[in-house]
Protein backbone atom coordinates (compact mmCIF):
# COMPACT_ATOMS: atom_id res chain seq x y z
CA UNK A 1 0.00 0.00 0.00
CA UNK A 2 0.78 3.29 -0.41
CA UNK A 3 2.84 5.57 2.37
CA UNK A 4 -0.15 8.01 1.77
CA UNK A 5 -3.13 5.49 1.96
CA UNK A 6 -2.36 6.22 5.90
CA UNK A 7 -4.68 8.91 6.26
CA UNK A 8 -8.16 7.37 4.22
CA UNK A 9 -7.50 8.56 1.05
CA UNK A 10 -5.00 9.42 -2.04
CA UNK A 11 -4.26 12.79 -2.70
CA UNK A 12 -1.53 15.31 -4.23
CA UNK A 13 0.87 17.51 -2.59
CA UNK A 14 2.80 20.12 -3.47
CA UNK A 15 6.44 20.72 -1.97
CA UNK A 16 7.55 24.41 -2.95
CA UNK A 17 9.48 27.26 -1.57
CA UNK A 18 12.92 29.26 -2.88
CA UNK A 19 15.54 26.98 -4.35
CA UNK A 20 17.73 25.89 -1.95
CA UNK A 21 14.82 25.40 1.40
CA UNK A 22 15.68 21.47 1.42
CA UNK A 23 12.53 20.55 -0.89
CA UNK A 24 14.66 17.51 -3.20
CA UNK A 25 16.05 16.63 -0.24
CA UNK A 26 12.21 16.29 2.29
CA UNK A 27 11.30 14.54 -0.95
CA UNK A 28 13.64 12.09 -1.04
CA UNK A 29 12.52 11.20 2.66
CA UNK A 30 9.44 10.85 1.44
CA UNK A 31 10.33 8.66 -1.35
CA UNK A 32 11.99 6.38 0.96
CA UNK A 33 9.11 5.79 2.81
CA UNK A 34 6.71 5.07 0.02
CA UNK A 35 5.34 8.12 -1.31
CA UNK A 36 5.47 8.97 -4.98
CA UNK A 37 7.33 11.30 -6.34
CA UNK A 38 7.54 13.66 -9.29
CA UNK A 39 9.47 16.79 -10.00
CA UNK A 40 7.65 19.54 -11.29
CA UNK A 41 10.17 20.12 -14.44
CA UNK A 42 9.20 16.29 -15.01
CA UNK A 43 5.38 16.93 -15.32
CA UNK A 44 6.26 20.08 -17.24
CA UNK A 45 8.57 18.40 -19.64
CA UNK A 46 5.54 15.31 -19.89
CA UNK A 47 3.01 17.76 -21.03
CA UNK A 48 5.22 19.50 -23.53
CA UNK A 49 5.41 22.85 -21.44
CA UNK A 50 9.06 23.34 -20.36
CA UNK A 51 11.05 25.96 -22.74
CA UNK A 52 14.04 25.81 -23.91
CA UNK A 53 17.30 26.92 -21.26
CA UNK A 54 17.28 30.62 -20.42
CA UNK A 55 20.86 31.20 -20.94
CA UNK A 56 20.95 33.98 -18.42
CA UNK A 57 19.93 31.56 -15.25
CA UNK A 58 20.53 28.29 -16.38
CA UNK A 59 17.23 27.47 -15.98
CA UNK A 60 14.44 25.98 -18.13
CA UNK A 61 11.17 28.45 -17.94
CA UNK A 62 7.81 26.43 -17.17
CA UNK A 63 4.66 27.48 -19.00
CA UNK A 64 2.48 27.03 -15.90
CA UNK A 65 -0.66 28.58 -17.43
CA UNK A 66 -0.69 25.56 -19.91
CA UNK A 67 0.61 23.01 -17.63
CA UNK A 68 -2.15 23.92 -15.02
CA UNK A 69 -4.87 23.64 -17.98
CA UNK A 70 -3.43 20.59 -18.70
CA UNK A 71 -3.36 18.89 -15.08
CA UNK A 72 -6.61 19.75 -14.67
CA UNK A 73 -8.10 17.96 -17.50
CA UNK A 74 -5.93 15.17 -16.25
CA UNK A 75 -5.89 15.29 -13.01
CA UNK A 76 -10.42 15.17 -12.91
CA UNK A 77 -9.89 12.12 -10.91
CA UNK A 78 -8.37 11.29 -7.75
CA UNK A 79 -4.73 9.67 -8.54
CA UNK A 80 -4.24 5.82 -8.02
CA UNK A 81 -1.60 6.55 -5.14
CA UNK A 82 -0.55 9.72 -3.29
CA UNK A 83 1.96 11.65 -5.06
CA UNK A 84 4.08 14.52 -3.75
CA UNK A 85 5.22 16.97 -6.56
CA UNK A 86 8.49 18.49 -6.13
CA UNK A 87 9.21 22.17 -7.51
CA UNK A 88 9.70 25.32 -6.42
CA UNK A 89 6.68 26.45 -8.52
CA UNK A 90 4.50 23.87 -7.39
CA UNK A 91 2.11 25.52 -4.77
CA UNK A 92 0.72 26.98 -8.41
CA UNK A 93 -0.48 23.54 -9.50
CA UNK A 94 -3.98 22.26 -8.51
CA UNK A 95 -2.88 19.92 -5.96
CA UNK A 96 -5.15 19.05 -3.15
CA UNK A 97 -2.68 20.37 -0.23
CA UNK A 98 0.72 22.28 -0.29
CA UNK A 99 3.45 22.86 2.09
CA UNK A 100 5.99 25.57 1.02
CA UNK A 101 9.62 25.06 2.85
CA UNK A 102 11.32 28.49 3.76
CA UNK A 103 14.86 29.79 4.64
CA UNK A 104 15.86 32.47 6.80
CA UNK A 105 17.38 34.51 3.57
CA UNK A 106 21.45 34.96 5.17
CA UNK A 107 20.89 31.49 5.65
CA UNK A 108 19.53 30.28 1.97
CA UNK A 109 22.38 32.78 0.26
CA UNK A 110 24.96 30.62 2.13
CA UNK A 111 23.37 27.95 0.80
CA UNK A 112 23.11 28.95 -2.99
CA UNK A 113 26.77 30.39 -3.16
CA UNK A 114 27.45 26.72 -2.09
CA UNK A 115 25.85 25.71 -5.36
CA UNK A 116 27.99 28.30 -7.08
CA UNK A 117 24.94 29.62 -8.54
CA UNK A 118 25.93 33.34 -9.78
CA UNK A 119 25.74 36.15 -7.95
CA UNK A 120 22.37 37.54 -9.37
CA UNK A 121 20.79 34.09 -9.45
CA UNK A 122 21.80 34.44 -5.42
CA UNK A 123 20.00 38.12 -5.26
CA UNK A 124 16.94 37.32 -6.83
CA UNK A 125 16.16 34.03 -4.78
CA UNK A 126 17.03 35.65 -1.96
CA UNK A 127 14.86 38.33 -2.65
CA UNK A 128 12.49 36.59 -3.24
CA UNK A 129 12.05 34.20 0.07
CA UNK A 130 12.60 37.79 1.60
CA UNK A 131 9.41 39.05 0.23
CA UNK A 132 7.60 35.59 0.92
CA UNK A 133 7.16 35.20 -2.95
CA UNK A 134 3.96 33.96 -3.87
CA UNK A 135 3.17 32.67 -0.42
CA UNK A 136 1.71 35.60 0.12
CA UNK A 137 -0.90 35.32 -1.58
CA UNK A 138 -2.02 31.69 -0.60
CA UNK A 139 -5.90 31.54 -0.76
CA UNK A 140 -6.47 29.69 3.02
CA UNK A 141 -4.22 28.64 5.64
CA UNK A 142 -6.67 25.19 4.72
CA UNK A 143 -4.54 22.16 2.87
CA UNK A 144 -1.35 24.85 3.54
CA UNK A 145 1.49 24.29 6.01
CA UNK A 146 4.61 26.51 6.02
CA UNK A 147 7.86 25.65 8.03
CA UNK A 148 10.87 27.25 8.50
CA UNK A 149 14.09 24.90 7.14
CA UNK A 150 16.52 27.37 8.77
CA UNK A 151 17.95 25.65 10.70
CA UNK A 152 16.27 22.48 11.53
CA UNK A 153 17.55 19.11 10.24
CA UNK A 154 15.27 18.01 7.31
CA UNK A 155 14.84 14.61 9.01
CA UNK A 156 12.90 16.84 11.42
CA UNK A 157 11.18 18.93 8.61
CA UNK A 158 9.76 15.50 6.77
CA UNK A 159 8.63 14.41 10.13
CA UNK A 160 6.39 17.64 10.39
CA UNK A 161 5.48 17.53 7.03
CA UNK A 162 4.08 13.65 7.72
CA UNK A 163 2.75 13.79 11.34
CA UNK A 164 -0.04 16.90 9.60
CA UNK A 165 -0.57 14.68 6.74
CA UNK A 166 -1.08 11.77 9.22
CA UNK A 167 -3.32 14.22 11.38
CA UNK A 168 -5.31 14.92 8.34
CA UNK A 169 -4.21 17.95 6.96
CA UNK A 170 -5.48 20.10 10.50
CA UNK A 171 -4.56 23.86 10.81
CA UNK A 172 -1.71 23.70 13.92
CA UNK A 173 -2.52 26.75 16.40
CA UNK A 174 1.26 27.28 16.64
CA UNK A 175 1.65 27.86 12.92
CA UNK A 176 2.74 31.46 12.23
CA UNK A 177 3.25 33.09 8.99
CA UNK A 178 6.92 33.03 8.11
CA UNK A 179 7.87 37.03 7.86
CA UNK A 180 11.44 37.39 7.13
CA UNK A 181 11.28 41.40 6.76
CA UNK A 182 9.60 41.54 10.05
CA UNK A 183 11.95 40.00 11.93
CA UNK A 184 14.52 42.40 10.44
CA UNK A 185 12.01 45.47 11.65
CA UNK A 186 12.46 44.16 15.09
Amino acid sequence: TDAGDNVGSVFRLALSGTPGTGKTTVASLFERNGYNIISLESLAKKYNCLGEIDTLDDSRPIDLERLCHELEKSWSENPENTIIIDGHLSHQLPCDYTVVLRCQPDILQKRLESRDYTEEKIRGNVEWELIGGPWNDKKDSNGWLELDTSEIRQEVIFESIHNWITDGFKPSTTDTEIDWIGVMEE
